[in-house]
């Protein structure tokens, strides 16, 4: 057994004293192998495959692993197994040419509206993943997007917080804008990545937004703002956050209907000192 280090933490149990723990019933769950084209949906309960699935599906097939492979749920109705989740684990399996059988997990619930219970449980009591935890664990598996996300952030002083701070009291500089530095990093590469971030920085921004990313990055990139603005007074503009500057921007937004990070621009360039033009 792999000792605990600082990388690491035990499970353990948490102290709940007004917490009455359910009744735990006998029939545990239990494994088989099962053809994954023998399986079958209850369509009273669960959707069909949709344009999103069926991306969901080709992602899986084509990156087939083992490792990240979790056993559909089933039930045994007549010998016939219905998927209580993991239908689309196993229509991918169903597809790959390489997979005959796949372990399912079997679970006791012989009504169909325990079944259709137990798909509800399945899909509302759970903690989903976060872009931000994703984030760091590509980063922990050396994925190339994270690690440039990671090292733009980390030359600008930008830090991704794993989840919102208590009571929404972010420090300056902290972000859990990932998709929109992801994208950032995607478009302009970590050079120009840390010079949006930079001014975000600069600006002791609170948290580093993706509004507030979406409207430096226009503001120093798009052709008609970046021959005049000066990243360091942009970022005096920023900082100050006064209730007029607020104001506009909540303004041109309602006026002209576009998004908030577009409105900002706009009223950032308007109240930054610009380059001198040459005579």
């Amino acid at each position: 057994m792999e000792a605990v280090t600082a990388q690491t933490r035990p499970i353990e149990p948490i102290a709940i004293p007004d917490l009455s723990p359910g009744l735990v019933a006998a029939d545990r769950p239990d494994f088989r192998n099962a053809d994954p084209a023998s399986l079958l949906v209850d369509v009273k309960y669960q959707r069909n495959l949709s344009g999103r699935s069926l991306k969901l599906i080709r992602k899986i097939v084509s990156n087939w692993d083992w490792a990240a492979f979790k056993p559909p749920v089933c039930v045994d109705v007549g010998g016939d197994l219905h998927v209580v989740d993991g239908q689309h684990t196993a229509t991918a399996a169903a597809t790959h040419p390489g997979i005959a059988l796949i372990p399912v997990m079997i679970v006791k619930a012989e009504q169909a509206n325990s079944r259709a219970a137990a798909f509800v449980k399945h899909n509302r009591d759970r903690v989903n993943v976060t872009p931000m935890q994703l984030h760091y664990s590509l980063l922990a598996s050396g994925d190339e997007e994270a690690i440039d996300v990671a090292r733009a952030c980390q030359l600008s002083g930008v830090t991704i917080l794993r989840q919102p701070p208590a009571f929404a009291k972010f420090k300056e500089g902290e972000t859990l804008a990932i998709e929109a530095i992801k994208s950032l990093v995607k478009r302009r590469f970590i050079v120009g990545a840390r010079k949006v971030l930079d001014v975000c920085v600069e600006a002791k921004c609170a948290p580093v937004s993706s509004d507030v990313i979406k409207a430096v990055e226009a503001l120093l990139f798009n052709e008609e703002y970046a021959a005049s603005i000066i990243p360091e007074n942009l970022a005096t503009t920023i900082r100050s956050a006064s209730p007029d500057l607020q104001a506009d921007i909540a303004s041109f937004k309602l006026a002209h209907r576009v998004p908030k990070w577009r409105a900002m621009a706009v009223v950032y360039f308007r109240n930054t000192r610009k380059k001198r033009r040459a005579k």
